[in-house]
């Protein structure tokens, strides 16, 4: 059953956003920015390379939901329309394709490591960015065959599953 549920690897940070699609190879590495437009009702104008190419225009208000000093997630829902963006580009198009397993890895080493808040935070995030499966990776960089299998090294930690 494992081999049916398409793995998304995502590596989190405010630099980058890295989803890959395990079994098709597609990558999408961008800084996760998003542009939005209006107030008191935003729109979003672009998000990833297309944000930062709209960031100039007038009225374009630029965001990254992952950079802030003291967590990794500043902001919640737009970090969640990020994600789906992303992993919506490295998913099949089709209406019967199945819903991934999306393994996150929030990268760098924040002091004291991850609070449960943080880690409740992405597991929902990715959860409502389409997720039929959510783990939780801290560590070093995961091989392909880490993540078809599963099985993860013991050099970090699964935070969540």
């Amino acid at each position: 059953m494992l081999s049916l549920i398409p793995t998304i690897y995502v590596q989190v940070s405010p630099e980058r956003l890295t989803v890959k699609n395990i079994k098709t190879g597609q990558l999408i590495a961008e800084v996760p920015e998003i542009a939005l437009a209006g107030s008191p009702v935003r729109k979003i104008l672009g998000i990833g390379d297309q944000a930062r190419a709209l960031a100039s225009n007038a009225g374009v208000e630029l965001v990254n939901p992952f950079a802030h000093p003291r967590s990794l997630i500043s902001d919640f829902s737009l970090g969640e329309q990020v994600l789906k963006d992303f992993l919506y580009r490295v998913q099949s198009r089709s209406w019967l394709a199945v819903s991934p397993c999306v393994i996150l890895h929030p990268l760098g080493d924040p002091a004291g490591g991850l609070t449960q808040v943080e880690c409740r935070a992405f597991h929902e995030m990715a959860q409502g960015a389409g997720a039929a499966k959510v783990i939780l990776w801290q560590g070093r960089n995961l091989s392909d065959q880490e993540l078809l299998s599963r099985q993860f090294p013991p050099e970090g930690r699964v935070l969540a599953a």
